[in-house]
Formats: structure tokens, sequence, C-alpha cells
């Protein structure tokens, strides 16, 4: 183990402005405009917004969730530790896989839940954590006599993490799953509508999270197909693997099950486009959940509500997640959004500005290209909604 150090690190703030002292009105009409009314009392304060900051042991190098600043992760010893990995997450519970297949309910170490990071929740499905089994511990606190109450375990540590799926959410990060090598874009051609510039949003966050896309059209027994080969034909030549599939009947069920031998994959879309359907296909013995579109809106009706980690037969885990109705990305810079068009490259070099953003300059080879029919028009509306 290597060294260890004191430092000072952030917790959450339970209020920005300090409590506002409601004593004024009672002491003048005590004291009315005497001095002694102007008497203070000695208080020890942070400037500006309430701080809250405690002194935790750290090591050197100590592994850090991705988003978390690894200076800041308390060092724990792993003795009387398990490794695993979250099967799922139910707000404040865990449920942690062990490599031998028994399963515990598990709580997060107070000290990680109140620590200050841009991260919507600390522990999230796929991560690989280090808990503690409560039946190991022979004597426990009354605080955590309280806090185990049908709980198996307490989460320790989170190992750092690779291939993740994020988006914003309420201003802060949400990191939908952890660990995966590729995120299988589900989207509907009808019930509800295709929507091309969220295909664009998630190749977006698939590039950023450094996992494959492979895009998945469905429900392609309610639509004729000739119409979408222009679509399906631009995203393959930006190397992305694009299929249409149908659960109904089948059609590329044996393509999209190739895909998922021996990979660590995500599903992810709108909420109706069939996910859950998809994975019943493909593997009957799950038996997830489904349910019809709405008659009203045409979208879906949030039938899978929390992500979940699952096992396949044939080899391989699949995260089966929530419907979306918004994806925002997170974290993304004006200048950054270029870089996730492979297809603009060949022009940026000729644009009149170096800085050039390609939405209103006079000189943008972008918009000549766009103009021209190079890049398509669809895929360039994508761009200024990035941009927006």
């Amino acid at each position: 183990m290597g060294k260890k150090k004191k430092v000072r690190v952030d917790f959450r703030k339970n209020r920005n402005k300090p409590a506002r002292d409601n004593q004024w009105t009672r002491g003048f009409q005590d004291h009315g405009f005497d001095e002694e009314a102007t008497t203070s009392a000695e208080r020890v304060r942070a400037k500006g917004d309430l701080s809250r900051r405690r002194t935790i042991i750290q090591e050197e190098k100590p592994p850090a969730p991705e988003g978390v600043n690894p200076a800041e992760m308390p060092a724990v010893t792993t003795d009387g530790c398990l490794p695993g990995r979250v099967l799922r997450v139910h707000r404040l519970m865990s449920i942690v896989e062990t490599e031998d297949g028994r399963q515990y309910r598990c709580a997060v170490r107070r000290v990680l839940r109140t620590m200050a990071t841009h991260e919507r929740s600390l522990v999230t499905t796929g991560d690989r954590v280090w808990f503690r089994p409560y039946q190991a511990n022979k004597e426990k606190t009354a605080r955590e006599h309280e806090e185990s109450a049908d709980l198996d375990g307490m989460i320790e540590r989170v190992e750092p993490r690779h291939g993740i799926l994020t988006r914003a959410s309420r201003g802060r990060e949400q990191v939908l799953v952890a660990n995966v090598d590729q995120v299988v874009i589900v989207m509907s051609l009808v019930e509800p509508e295709l929507k091309p510039h969220l295909v664009d949003r998630y190749l977006a966050s698939a590039a950023q999270g450094r996992i494959a896309p492979v895009l998945c059209l469905n429900k392609a027994d309610l639509v004729e197909p000739a119409a979408y080969q222009g679509m399906i034909g631009l995203y393959c030549q930006l190397g992305v693997p694009t299929f249409l599939t149908s659960a109904k009947t089948g059609q590329g069920v044996e393509r999209l099950r190739q895909l998922l031998h021996g990979r660590q994959t995500v599903f992810s879309g709108q909420s109706g486009v069939g996910k859950s359907s998809l994975l019943n296909v493909i593997q009957p013995e799950l038996g997830l959940r489904v349910r019809e579109v709405s008659d009203v809106n045409q979208k879906g009706k949030h039938t899978t509500t929390h992500a979940e980690l699952i096992r396949l037969d044939f080899g391989g885990w699949v995260v089966d997640t929530p419907g979306v109705r918004q994806f925002e990305l997170w974290d993304l810079a004006p200048e950054e959004v270029e870089g996730y068009f492979p297809e603009f490259r060949p022009f940026v070099p000729f644009c009149g500005y170096p800085d050039c953003t390609h939405t209103h300059e006079d000189r943008c080879a972008v918009k000549r290209a766009v103009h021209r029919r190079h890049i398509t028009a669809g895929r360039y509306t994508s761009c200024l909604g990035f941009f927006e």
C-alpha cells in the first residue's frame, strides 16, 4: 500500500446562504436604538457561501471514479472487503454481484455520498466496487446498525471507470452506465417517430465516453425499408454499423446477437422504441416488461424504470436502460463540436478563419460543402443544435 496523507476536501453544501438572524425585531422591541442592541456574538463563518470541508486520509494515487478528482478519494483498506460489480441502483441501495454469483444489497459509504462532485450519483450500473459485507463485522456502531436495516454490506470504494455513457441532467452529470464496450442506439422508424438529431447526440456521447456505437433501426416491419437506405448508407460511411431490426418478425436479430457476443453492451434510446422487446427476442428467458406506446402522443410509457446489468447465456453482458425523453450532452465546449462530425474534417482546413464555428461565418468551407451536398443538411442541422 502506498504512502498516505491528510487532505481537505469539499462536501455538499446544505444551503448556499448563511441562516438569517430572526431575532432582530424582538431585539428592537427590547432595546430600541440603544447601543447595547448592536452587541454582536462572535461567529466562525466561511467567506461567501457556506462551506463544508473535512480532512480525509488518502493514498498517493488512489483509484477514483470518472469525474471525481483522484486526490479527493479517501483511502480504504480492502481487508475484509469483496470485489463486485453493480447490477442496478435503487436510489440509495445498490445490488452488487460478486465473482461467484452472490448478490448483496449495499449502501454507499457516507463519506463518499457527501463529497461534492458534479455527478448526480457516485455509484452507477456497471461500476466495479469494493464492498464490506456486514456479516464479516462482529461489532458495528449504532449508526451502522441504523443504516444496515435490510442491507447486506457497505460500498467502500469505486474502481476507475472506462467506457461510460453520460448525459446532462438538471445541471449535473448523469452517468447512465459504466465499464461497457459499446452502445446499441435503438431508434424506432415509427411509433415514436425517428429523430436523426437524437442519433447524432448519442454518437457524440459515445465518442466522449470512448465506446463503440451501433445503430439499430427497429420496427422495420411497419415501414417500407427502401425509404431508409440513404440514412443507413450515411451512418455506415461514418463507420457506424447500422441495420434494420424487428422484434416481431426477427429481422436483424441474429446479426445483433453476433454483435453482443462476448461484449459489454448498453441498450439506449427513447421510451417505446423496443429495447426490452429486442432483448426478450435475443434471450427469451429474460422476460423483461414491455408495453405499447401511448395512443395520445405516440410516446413510450417508461416501462423500464432503472438500468440493469444482465448476463447473456451466449456470452457477454447487456444493460437495459430506461427510455429518455431528452438527451443533452455533458461538458461539451463549442470548439469541440466539429470533432464529433468526422465528415467535416476534410473541409475545416479551408475555412477562412482559424476559429471558424461553421455557423455564421461568410468564408466557411463547411457551409459551402453543405450547399454543394458534400455534407448532408441533416447532419449540419445537428451541428447547429449542439451550439444552441
